[in-house]
């Protein structure tokens, strides 16, 4: 940190579209105590973060401000400016944030809509929304982004998916990240695709799959007894490298795993009608914590979508939590039946 001159700074290239508000300076120009350090972008001398605590020093009379120097080139200074005044201070309208995200799109394009999400804050589905509307015209399958994790991953995730689906079903014991770096998605997409496996979905969400409706597919017809999905549109998983014992494809095996899992909406349902959990003050909450559970894998993907990346820590963390307890849940329900039985 050090003192610079106020008169040797620049005012330029605020994310605030309306300016600074007079109100909030005077505000900060009354505070006794000494107020953060600014930031300053060192190459031009123009300030990054702290255009309100500048103007109430000015309205003070001071002639210096204590400051701290980013180093790196204009664009960076600029994604900078609007994390941090997302993060702290006065907060950026949503227009503000709006035209930040676009600004950022443009500047770095390889970023992926999350990532662009995560430093404007708004949800992923406006930067999604925002990109189109730049026009950037139709997009290459081999297109890759940089996600939040800083690693470079496919735009099109629909080879990935499958891939996924295909390990998944030649070894259910390999664990979310050993799928991900095999298939070159997130250890969150191979989650998605496994329980797609476990749920009889079709591996590609809606989007993916209107996507694709324009590729050839290679479906092959049911076995008898597999309960092999013969929807229109469902996505077949790609002939894997080897076969099982009893020479049937990989993608077989997992189509017939998946479809063996009844969906749990229905499930729910069929609970919900059974006069031992319906009648108990226990069997009741049972059903309505089950109930808000059993949405569709589109209503996930919607909720996802439009998670505040500024809540997408806290989330993430209470998912899990709220996931642990399910599991410690489902192994205590089938150990007890077992004990019972015994």
């Amino acid at each position: 940190m050090t003192e610079v001159e106020i008169d040797a700074l620049r005012l330029t290239g605020s994310p605030r579209l309306a300016g600074e508000r007079q109100e909030h300076i005077e505000l900060l120009a009354a505070v006794p105590t000494p107020l953060p350090p600014i930031i300053v972008h060192r190459p031009t001398m123009r300030v990054i973060d702290g255009f309100h605590r500048l103007r109430a020093a000015r309205l003070r009379g001071d002639t210096t401000i204590a400051a701290r120097f980013f180093d790196g080139d204009e664009s960076d200074a600029f994604v900078l400016a609007v994390q941090l005044n997302v993060t702290h201070g006065l907060p950026l309208a949503l227009s503000d944030r709006q035209s930040a995200a676009e600004r950022i799109i443009v500047s770095h394009p390889q970023w992926s809509d999350r990532r662009v999400a995560s430093v404007a804050g708004i949800a992923p589905g406006t930067v999604g929304e925002i990109r189109r509307r730049l026009g950037s015209g139709a997009v290459d399958p081999e297109t890759r982004r940089l996600g939040q994790d800083g690693r470079m991953r496919p735009l099109d995730g629909t080879a990935g998916r499958l891939r996924a689906g295909e390990l998944l079903a030649e070894e259910p014991g390999l664990s979310l990240r050993q799928v991900a770096r095999a298939a070159g998605i997130s250890p969150e997409t191979v989650r998605d695709v496994r329980n797609r496996l476990r749920n009889g979905e079709d591996l590609l969400p809606r989007s993916r799959r209107r996507d694709s409706d324009t590729e050839p597919r290679h479906a092959s017809a049911p076995e008898a007894g597999t309960g092999a999905d013969t929807r229109p549109g469902s996505a077949s998983i790609p002939a894997p490298r080897s076969e099982s014992a009893a020479g049937r494809p990989a993608h077989s095996l997992a189509r017939a795993r998946a479809d063996a899992a009844p969906d749990r909406v229905v499930l729910v349902k069929r609970l919900t009608a059974d006069p031992a959990l319906r009648f108990s003050e226990t069997g009741r909450s049972l059903l309505r914590l089950l109930a808000i559970h059993a949405v569709r894998e589109e209503e996930w993907e919607a909720i996802i979508g439009n998670v505040p990346p500024h809540c997408s820590g806290v989330v993430a963390d209470l998912a899990v939590q709220l996931a642990d307890m399910w599991a410690d849940f489902a192994t205590r329900v089938r150990s007890d039946v077992t004990a019972s039985v015994g």
